[in-house]
């Protein structure tokens, strides 16, 4: 499918322009930077420690108890987590700094977890970010053919009992990405065209590969040499380390779009799409919890997912604030803002939308 493209102008084109206005004037008027300010320095800190010191530990006091390595694992599977969440998803937005350098190191945050900052970039920021809940664009509505995201996508019997699988399978995401996605991705991009962004296929092969043979070498390899335990000891919790990662993230992720109110807009015969972009991601979107400010803290504001869509370079902490200027805006133009009141109403709303997809005959037009 080619790139489809949006209007730059349409009935809502005046609603874009202030809802910009109004957001940059709250920071000009608080004389506040959009970037991280010092407690976000001190969340990076944190959820890096949480990710890292737990392992250091492991391997200089040489943990030999079963439980005690589980549990290390584990916190290193919310460390991971915390850290793409909180930090690694700001960075490769640009918004963590306004120095470039800052950017892309914490962004590559992302290969030391197993996974891409090359293929995140693409993925995310290019087709998610770009082209959200439109079949054959966003790749967050293909993660294979045993889900079915969108009415779009041809439904398979299997499909029927997707809302009762479909967390196993979502524990084995970051497994996925260790061991097949990102390879499986490249090819796409390649395919598609928007590699060239990021690098050459040869440069983004070898760089792929080099950081997944050093993650498998610190996380696996270098605990089974150090440490005097069965390897299936050290096996186990890196599975665990994942599954935790995995289940973490799509829950955070999959409630923010795959949701029985949000829209799943396909172009016309010509390519285009009938709102413009800001308006589109109103229709495709939904925030849940906003009022917890413990669970804003843990997954990066991303239970503030509108306000990420409409502005990714502005980082995370700053949502809370600027909810309140586009909540106000969209009702004063009669546009929707879905809005789940807590995190588990938002994984039951999402739950009830697969079970609905699993059951619903697809659509053509």
């Amino acid at each position: 499918m080619e790139l489809v493209k949006f209007p730059r102008k349409g009935q809502y084109t005046d609603f874009a322009k202030e809802l910009r206005k109004s957001v940059n004037a709250y920071f000009k008027e608080n004389n506040i930077s959009k970037y991280a300010n010092t407690s976000m320095v001190l969340k990076t800190i944190f959820m890096i420690s949480l990710y890292v010191v737990p392992y250091i530990l492991m391997l200089a006091l040489g943990f030999t108890n079963i439980w005690s390595i589980i549990g290390t694992y584990i916190l290193m599977g919310l460390g991971m987590s915390g850290v793409g969440l909180s930090i690694m998803h700001d960075a490769n937005h640009g918004a963590y700094s306004k120095k470039k350098w800052i950017n892309t190191l914490l962004g590559n945050l992302i290969n030391f977890a197993g996974g891409s900052a090359i293929n995140w970039r693409l993925q995310h920021n290019v087709l998610h970010h770009s082209f959200t809940n439109i079949d054959g664009l966003d790749q967050d509505l293909n993660p294979g053919k045993l889900m079915r995201f969108t009415p779009r996508t041809k439904r398979l019997k299997a499909h029927n009992y997707q809302h009762l699988y479909a967390w196993f399978l979502y524990s084995l995401m970051t497994i996925y990405w260790v061991v097949g996605k990102d390879f499986k991705d490249l090819a796409l991009y390649k395919k598609m065209n928007i590699l060239k962004h990021e690098a050459s296929y040869g440069e983004a092969i070898a760089r792929i590969l080099l950081t997944k043979v050093l993650y498998i070498f610190m996380v696996l390899v270098l605990p089974i040499l150090i440490l005097n335990v069965p390897v299936w000891y050290i096996l186990v919790a890196f599975l665990i380390k994942h599954f935790v990662a995995g289940l973490t993230l799509s829950l955070v992720f999959q409630p923010a779009h795959v949701v029985e109110e949000t829209a799943f807009p396909q172009p016309d015969k010509e390519n285009k799409m009938e709102d413009i972009a800001a308006v589109h991601q109103l229709k495709t979107t939904n925030n849940f919890g906003n009022n917890s400010k413990l669970l804003t803290w843990l997954i990066g504001g991303l239970n503030f997912q509108i306000e990420h869509h409409l502005f990714p370079n502005v980082c995370h902490v700053h949502y809370p604030a600027i909810s309140k200027i586009v909540k106000q805006k969209a009702k004063e133009y009669g546009l929707p803002y879905y809005q789940q009141s807590t995190f588990a109403a938002a994984i039951a709303d999402h739950a009830r939308m697969l079970k609905k997809l699993g059951r619903m005959d697809s659509l053509t037009a």
